[in-house]
Formats: structure tokens, sequence, C-alpha cells
């Protein structure tokens, strides 16, 4: 999808979309807002859930359509097509046309993130800074 305004709120974002696209955002948002009462916004130009912190993200594409999880690396035993990449434990499932997911497993991962910010606190606040020592000497001043 080429680059635009982003959406002024979450039903314009869906609005916005067509296709298959738009049917596959329509049916995970439906499955994540009935498994949670989660805070839903439009940042970084996406759908973004909120629960002490973020849980999860559905972003369309042109070819594609992402669902993904601040610690989806912990959810694979969920849905095993979760793939792991990025900070804080990323894990996202990328849908294409005539792809599918249940709405069971939406529910399921929706409800098992929920409870691991609960338990862990924001995902965001938890990475460590790299204390290792390759990163120490990459910060030490050379004389």
């Amino acid at each position: 999808m080429k680059k635009s305004k982003p959406a002024a709120n979450p039903d314009a974002y869906v609005t916005g979309l067509s296709g298959w696209q738009r049917a596959c955002v329509e049916g995970i948002r439906k499955a994540v807002r009935a498994a949670s009462d989660l805070e839903e916004v439009v940042k970084w130009g996406h759908l973004v859930y909120l629960s002490s912190g973020p849980v999860l993200l559905i972003r369309a594409e042109e070819m594609r359509v992402l669902f993904g999880f601040w610690r989806g690396q912990r959810l694979r035993a969920i849905e095993p097509r979760l793939k792991p990449g990025g900070k804080y434990e990323m894990a996202t499932l990328e849908l294409r046309e005539e792809m599918t997911i249940s709405s069971a497993t939406v529910r399921g991962l929706t409800k098992a993130a929920v409870a691991l910010n609960e338990s862990l606190g924001d995902p965001t606040q938890s990475v460590k800074p790299d204390t290792t020592l390759k990163a120490r000497r990459a910060k030490r001043p050379r004389l």
C-alpha cells in the first residue's frame, strides 16, 4: 500500500482498506476485541492494541496482512506460524490472500499476550541494555 496520511482512528483505518485485506483485518479485529478489553489505537500507521504496554498489532500491506505480538516468541505453541524477529520478543504471522487464521486461535493468542503483559509488564520497558563485553568496549572512547 502506498504511503499516505495515517488513519484518524481504528475505524477509519479499516474503512480505508479494500478487498481481501479488509476482510482479513475485520475478522482478526473482531476476534481480538472479543477476547479482551484492549485499548485500540492507530500507531505507526497501523492498528496497535495496548494493555500494560503494547500487546499486538494488525498491519495491512499491499500483498499481506501482518498480525504481530510484542511477546510473540512466547506464543508459538499456540500458533507455530509466528515468525520471530525484531526487539521485545516480537513475532508476526504473515497472512496472504487465501490464508486464514481461526477466530479461536486469535482469541487464544490475544488472551495469552494480555496475560504476559499483566504478569511481566510493558514489553518495551523490560528490554535490558546490552552489557556484554563487546558492547562495553564499543562504548569506550578510543585513545
